[in-house]
């Protein structure tokens, strides 16, 4: 694995007991991973910013939990943010969320893992990444099934997930490089570091498969 882009903080030498802390939970929960903590902790305002909004915003707020986590996923095979896209919510998982539904996000529209309304939130997710037309049907769809609050927090945390992904990818960054030995929130197969080279070694792997998709949507 190659250094990033931008240095990470080293942890270890973090003062602050507070922000010590939140590098423990991230280790211990995995949301989000600490390797992209250790890069916003260079400025303690931009960690901490991000640290409440994902928080507040995706882990808790108004609309469901397991929506957005599958709006956070399409994100990630549309722009092709791996570090992102080898994670996996654990709430969501508590909530029913299974390995198989992700694997339909880039073709959602034709797939039948996803209910109605994932597919309206979804159809939001993927007009705000690829910035797709919004007309009244569009708008009529979301409003059949989600509240004004609901589409504000969806719609932002899209927005938010989407801009942070599309800069992760720039920076190169792994995961398993800092705090090791934990796979809080890893996808199958991404456990360790090993574990992750081997899989993105395989034909299946979805960053090979959906990123010919997500071009095909784009266009």
């Amino acid at each position: 694995m190659g250094k990033p882009r931008i240095s990470y903080v080293d942890p270890a030498k973090v003062k602050d007991p507070a922000m010590l802390a939140e590098f423990e939970r991230c280790a211990r929960e995995g949301t989000p991973r600490p390797e992209s903590q250790a890069v916003r902790a260079h400025v303690p305002a931009v960690f901490w910013s991000f640290t409440k909004s994902w928080r507040d915003v995706f882990k808790n707020g108004v609309a469901d939990h397991d929506i957005k986590e599958l709006c956070r996923v399409y994100v990630s095979r549309s722009v092709k943010c791996e570090f992102c896209g080898n994670q996996r919510s654990m709430k969501a998982a508590k909530l029913g969320v299974v390995e198989d539904d992700y694997r339909d996000l880039i073709n959602f529209e034709s797939s039948t893992r996803y209910d109605e309304r994932q597919k309206a939130a979804l159809s939001y997710a993927e007009a705000i990444t690829w910035d797709l037309p919004a007309d009244d049907a569009f708008w009529a769809r979301l409003n059949s099934h989600f509240s004004e609050p609901e589409l504000v927090e969806i719609g932002y945390f899209i927005a938010l997930t989407m801009g942070q992904q599309r800069w992760l990818r720039t920076l190169g960054i792994e995961h398993h490089q800092i705090l090791a030995g934990t796979d809080a929130s890893m996808a199958p197969g991404f456990e360790t570091a090993d574990a992750a080279t081997q899989s993105k070694q395989g034909e299946e792997y979805w960053a090979r498969r959906d990123v010919a998709a997500a071009d095909r949507a784009a266009e």
